[in-house]
C-alpha cells in the first residue's frame, strides 16, 4: 500500500517549469474564451455603418447605443418579456427537477420490476417523436394555447436528463442506505423527500442547468403556442425585432416611407445587443451553479 501511495504521489508530483506552462496555457485560454463575448459586446456598441466599413473589433468602432435604442424603444415589452421568461424557467425548472427525480428514481431501484421496460421507452423517446402537426393539435385540443403550461409542460421532461440522473442515482446512492430506511418504517416518499433529494444536489444542479438553458433560450413554443402579446417571452419577443429588421431592410418596404429611419436601422448590430440582452441573466446565473455543475457531470456519468 505504501509503494503504491509513494508511486502515486511521485506521478501526481509536476515541476515548477510544467506548473508554470501549465498555468498559463489554462490563462490563455480563458481568455480566449471570453474573446466571442467581448467581440460580441464591442459590435452592440458599434455604429452601424462603422460595423460594415470595417469589420468587427475587440474595441466599439464610433461608439453608439442606438442599437440597443432600437431594442428598447418599446421598453415594456421588453421587461414584459423578461417576466415571462423568469417565470417560466423559474417554475418549469423546478417542476422539471421534481417530476425527473420522480421518474428516475423508481427506474434506478433493481426491485423495481418494470425499470427495464420503462427506461426502454424514455429512451425510445430520443430516437422517434410523432411530428410537430400531432404535437400542436395535442397541445391545442388539451386548451393550452395562450397560457404560460404551453412553455412549460413540452420541456418539463426530458429523456437525457432522466437517464443522467438514473445513472446518478445507481451509482452514488447506496441500495443498503434504502433498505435500513425502510427497515426503520420509512416510506417510500419520505425516503425520496428526506434521503434521495438531499444526496442528490449535484445531479440537480446539473439537471436543473440543463432545463434554466432550454426553458431560457426556447422561442419556438411562443411562435407556435402564444398569440397574446402579454405572454410572450423574451427570446420569441427578441427573434420577432429581428425578424423586423430584416423585413424593412429587405427593400420590401418604400424607402421614402421609412425616411431617416431606414438609413439608421441597425442589423448588425442589433444582432449582437439582443445577445447581450438575452443571455445577461444566465451569465449571473452560472457561477452560482459551476461547482455542482462539474461535480455532477463527473459523479454522474463515471462509476466508482
Amino acid at each position: 500500500m505504501d509503494d503504491h501511495n509513494q508511486a502515486q504521489s511521485k506521478f501526481n508530483n509536476i515541476s515548477l517549469s510544467a506548473n508554470f506552462l501549465l498555468t498559463l496555457g489554462f490563462w490563455l485560454i480563458a481568455i480566449a474564451s471570453l474573446v466571442p463575448m467581448l467581440l460580441v459586446l464591442s459590435v452592440s456598441l458599434s455604429d452601424e455603418n462603422a460595423v460594415v466599413q470595417h469589420g468587427y473589433s475587440l474595441w466599439p468602432r464610433e461608439f453608439t447605443t442606438y442599437a440597443y435604442e432600437y431594442l428598447f424603444k418599446d421598453y415594456a415589452k421588453i421587461f414584459k418579456g423578461y417576466g415571462v421568461s423568469i417565470l417560466v424557467t423559474i417554475v418549469g425548472t423546478m417542476l422539471s427537477l421534481l417530476f425527473t427525480a420522480m421518474v428516475a428514481y423508481p427506474l434506478s431501484r433493481k426491485d423495481f420490476k418494470w425499470r427495464n421496460t420503462f427506461s426502454f421507452f424514455i429512451f425510445f423517446t430520443m430516437l422517434f417523436n410523432g411530428g410537430l402537426v400531432p404535437f400542436y393539435m395535442t397541445y391545442s385540443a388539451a386548451g393550452l394555447k395562450n397560457t404560460l403550461l404551453a412553455l412549460i409542460l413540452p420541456l418539463l421532461i426530458a429523456p437525457f436528463n432522466v437517464i443522467v440522473m438514473r445513472v446518478f442515482f445507481t451509482n452514488t446512492i447506496p441500495p443498503a442506505l434504502i433498505e435500513s430506511s425502510i427497515i426503520d418504517g420509512a416510506g417510500e416518499f419520505r425516503i425520496f423527500r428526506s434521503i434521495i433529494l438531499p444526496l442528490s444536489l449535484p445531479v440537480l444542479a446539473t439537471i436543473g442547468l440543463f432545463q434554466t438553458f432550454a426553458y431560457w433560450n426556447d422561442w419556438f413554443l411562443s411562435l407556435i403556442f402564444i398569440s397574446n402579446d402579454n405572454l410572450v417571452n423574451l427570446q420569441y419577443l427578441m427573434y420577432k425585432v429581428m425578424r423586423e429588421v430584416e423585413y424593412l431592410n429587405s427593400g420590401v418596404v418604400d424607402a421614402s416611407r421609412l425616411g431617416e429611419l431606414q438609413k439608421n436601422l441597425p442589423s448588425q448590430t442589433v444582432r449582437m445587443a439582443m445577445a447581450i440582452v438575452g443571455i445577461g441573466p444566465i451569465i449571473f446565473v452560472y457561477p452560482f451553479l459551476q461547482k455542482y455543475f462539474i461535480k455532477g457531470l463527473t459523479v454522474g456519468s463515471v462509476k466508482g
